[in-house]
């Protein structure tokens, strides 16, 4: 049982560890603290690297892409990623158009939409919000990172793409209250965006909850935007992050470098007795999802 991208055990309910100890004969982690996290716990893990950091930089040049958005090319452009779900861009946006309001038409507001969300939708949300400016609505996330002048970035995979493009940025998230009430039980890692976990330190700001406002948006984000130390120092930490997200010495991507240890154990692996065979396949349809069940198949995962 090869398991590649670990389940976020260092974070939160660490008792299913045990699960991973039992099932798991290597686990492929994609982030380098992960790697001493299982170790420490008797699990063979291996950091392959991240797979978004072997992608290349985005090749359309800054005239072509506003030229496609009919964007003004000569304004500096600060991205605003409020999340994939629609829950969470219901909770995310409001503010983020508030602090773009706050920060004025000296930037026009990029606003990538993520496929799992209809543009009509988040621009209908854009419509009614009470801003004095109007983001642009666009598809290509990364672009949008890699132009931008700095961000405004809901927790989540987003951040990493944003690190990765060294684009300086502010996380912010928003959960309802009984969620947050919840998530503070139980999540204890010192830093919620996958950046500052990763360089051990605070190198982009984070507000959450009810640090997550207008102002203090725009007073993070304000320094960054800037020349400056501020600027200077978060340039440097998100480099710091992606030479952290490669394999150190190895030419392989994450991907190849996966398959690769998938075929090396599948090689040096004993063949199976035809009792050991019997006893497999059992337990591959014992792991199957219950017949007529509606849940996902994920769900009954180790």
């Amino acid at each position: 049982m090869v398991y590649f991208v670990s389940p976020q055990l260092w974070a939160w309910k660490k008792r299913r560890i045990r699960r991973v100890q039992r099932f798991v004969d290597r686990m492929l982690v994609i982030f380098p603290f992960e790697e001493p996290f299982y170790r420490e716990r008797g699990v063979a893990a291996e950091f392959v690297g991240h797979p978004l950091a072997d992608l290349a930089m985005p090749e359309v040049t800054r005239e072509e892409f506003a030229r496609q958005h009919g964007l003004d090319a000569s304004k500096s452009w600060v991205a605003l990623l409020p999340g994939s779900r629609q829950r969470e861009v219901h909770l995310n946006l409001p503010t983020m158009l508030e602090a773009a309001t706050t920060l004025g038409d000296t930037y026009q507001y990029l606003l990538p939409v993520a496929p799992t969300l209809a543009p009509e939708t988040v621009a209908a949300m854009t419509a009614t919000q009470a801003a004095a400016v109007r983001p642009v609505l666009v598809q290509d996330a990364r672009a949008a990172l890699f132009h931008a002048r700095g961000s405004v970035v809901a927790s989540g995979t987003a951040t990493v793409e944003a690190a990765l493009l060294g684009n300086p940025f502010v996380v912010v998230y928003r959960l309802s209250k009984v969620s947050y009430a919840i998530a503070r039980r139980f999540v204890t890692v010192p830093h919620v965006a996958m950046a500052n976990l990763i360089a051990g330190r605070r190198v982009v700001p984070e507000l959450i909850q009810d640090d997550f406002t207008a102002m203090n948006v725009t007073t993070a984000l304000r320094p960054l935007l800037a020349d400056g130390k501020a600027r200077d120092e978060a340039m440097a930490g998100l480099r710091e992050v992606r030479g952290r997200l490669h394999t150190k010495g190895v030419e392989e991507s994450a991907i190849e470098r996966a398959a690769r240890i998938c075929v090396e154990l599948l090689t040096d692996a004993p063949p199976l007795s035809s009792n050991a065979a019997s006893n497999a396949a059992g337990v591959s349809n014992a792991r199957r999802e219950p017949e007529g069940s509606a849940e996902p198949a994920s769900t009954y995962q180790a």
